[in-house]
């Protein structure tokens, strides 16, 4: 095709058959072997210059419990398949990669970080040379936890390149046994300390609750039955001891009554020996004694009926007041009769007598002395029923302050009962938890143990790390194929280019198709033979410098390669 600014219209060209490519491969092929020479020489050089890369490799793998968790539950929250991205990010740190890398025994990368900042040169082993890996196990679920890894490190030595994997392995282990047993030194820290702040805060409130028992004995609501009790038998006691004291009084004035009678037969058995004008006397004597032990009688019963009135009511209460008033005017009446009878003996006394002689019998003597005896016997009686009067009215007494006592437990029992109530619970809350932090104490004394005998999980070398014999990378050969081939596409499409850019009319073919006129003859063209010889001289030197300096970039390629790389 051809076109110029003068009107030239544009032909297209006719299509190519294999005849006319391989005339273009003929007519252009300085083109196609120059690129394709140099290609294969820089290709050769480059993959023999580039450094071998040796790749070490090991397998970890995560060896369970050895005991099941149903015998021995362990204390660490995290499993050690969800510990290996922790332990990872901690072995890649900053830190740690550039401990290894100016570890003396390995001293890696000393061009690199001649050139460069140590930074970048950490970045790169990081992203480029380190690759850890989880290994995924035929059939295995997505969701299943890993049981083993790979650690790989890529490098221009395979013995540092096996000795940084080795290292590697060396920190997962030193991490993890780390990492458990910080893990479990602060559970067990954590454990410790809240079980003495538990312990602390019990004996605390157990010492409140014996306190509060101790100072509220008796008026506690467990003790509510038992003071119950205790103040119906009080009550009983003193509701028989008040029958008691009123049958005593009873019986005293039946004594009284009788030593009376006894002194009136005594005093008329003395009469019938006096004057028959005597005779009345001793039956006035007898009347006014019957009145006296009636009066005496009845002002020992209101009395002790008083007694027990005022250890049930106040002093102000009208009974009382009624019962004192009316023990008063009978006290009075008392009186005012034994005063009478006491001047009537006195007037008796003083009035004169003639001796009189009375014959006195044994059978009177004898009756005297029976009365005398009965008269005294009747009077220890008496004595012994005042005695006894005394001792219940003091046990009385005595068991009505019991009962106020009881009686007072019980009304502030109601008042105590709220915060005894609360004191127990949180003394019953506090052991609760001091209890489960002992078994939680002792759960952490047996995760110890069993980090101590590495019982838990553990990591352990599957594979050692390899010390590779042959290099990973470059591939040389295909280096060489490729850029081979790279350079041979170069070339046809130079020679396309060149192809393209020549217009003029190559062989008969052309003639025909774009003259459209019948060929006869075709005149081969003639150049300058002194010309031809020239450009091929000239093509010669060209392609034999290229050769020859390409054959010594390339030995020197491999002279590099096998003396020095190595």
């Amino acid at each position: 095709m051809s076109s110029t600014a003068a009107g030239y219209v544009a032909i297209s060209r006719r299509p190519l058959d294999l005849e006319d490519y391989i005339d273009i491969a003929r007519r252009h092929a300085g083109w196609i072997a120059g690129p394709t020479f140099f290609g294969i020489v820089v290709s050769i050089v480059v993959a023999f210059l580039l450094p071998n890369t040796y790749v070490s490799t090991a397998e970890m793998q995560i060896t369970p419990e050895q005991i099941s968790s149903d015998i021995a539950p362990t204390t660490i929250n995290q499993h050690l398949t969800e510990r290996i991205t922790q332990m990872e990010n901690e072995i890649l740190s900053r830190t740690s990669l550039s401990s290894v890398i100016q570890d003396p025994r390995l001293d890696l990368y000393k061009s690199e970080r001649a050139s460069k900042p140590l930074e970048d040169v950490i970045e790169e082993m990081r992203t480029r040379d380190i690759k850890i890996a989880i290994i995924s196990m035929p059939g295995q679920a997505v969701d299943r936890k890993a049981s083993a890894f790979m650690i790989s490190f890529s490098y221009s030595d395979p013995h540092k390149a096996q000795a940084v994997v080795q290292t590697m392995i060396t920190k997962f282990q030193e991490v993890n046994l780390t990492t458990q047993r910080d893990q479990q030194n602060i559970v067990t820290n954590f454990v410790r300390d809240e079980l003495a702040e538990a312990k602390a805060n019990l004996d605390r409130l157990t010492e409140e609750l014996t306190q509060f028992r101790v100072d509220n004995a008796g008026k506690l609501p467990e003790s509510t039955n038992m003071n119950m009790a205790q103040l119906s038998a009080l009550q009983s006691q003193a509701a028989g001891i008040g029958e008691m004291i009123n049958r005593i009084a009873q019986e005293r004035v039946q004594m009284d009554t009788h030593l009376e009678t006894l002194n009136s037969q005594l005093s008329l058995l003395d009469a019938f020996d006096r004057d028959s004008e005597n005779v009345t006397a001793p039956v006035q004597v007898r009347r006014q004694n019957e009145r006296l032990v009636e009066l005496s009688r009845t002002i020992t019963q209101m009395e002790s009926n008083l007694e027990q009135m005022k250890q049930v009511y106040k002093p102000t209460y009208p009974d009382i007041r009624d019962a004192e008033k009316r023990i008063e005017v009978l006290r009075r009446e008392r009186d005012d009769l034994v005063k009478k009878q006491a001047d009537e003996e006195a007037g008796e006394a003083a009035r004169p007598r003639d001796p009189v002689k009375h014959a006195t019998t044994f059978a009177q003597a004898q009756t005297a002395t029976n009365l005398q005896g009965q008269i005294n016997q009747t009077k220890a009686s008496i004595e012994t029923l005042r005695m006894q009067h005394e001792n219940l009215l003091k046990e009385q007494q005595r068991i009505n302050a019991l009962m106020v006592t009881y009686q007072e437990k019980l009304a502030a029992t109601t008042g105590l009962e709220a915060k005894y109530a609360d004191l127990i619970r949180d003394q019953q809350a506090a052991t609760k938890k001091y209890d489960e932090l002992q078994s939680k104490q002792q759960l952490t004394q047996q995760s110890n143990e069993l980090l101590q005998r590495k019982a838990g999980e553990q990591l352990e070398v599957l594979d050692s790390p390899s010390l590779p014999e042959q290099p990973a990378k470059p591939n040389r050969y295909l280096w060489v194929g490729g850029g081979a081939a790279i350079s041979l596409v170069i070339g046809f499409a130079m020679a396309g280019v060149q192809e393209a850019k020549d217009t003029s009319l190559k062989n008969l073919k052309d003639v025909r198709a774009y003259t459209n006129l019948p060929v006869l003859c075709s005149v081969p063209l003639l150049e300058n033979t002194m010309l031809v010889r020239r450009k091929r001289r000239i093509g010669y030197v060209a392609w034999s410098a290229a050769v020859i300096l390409g054959i010594l970039a390339v030995s020197a390629a491999l002279y590099y390669h096998y003396t020095v790389a190595t």
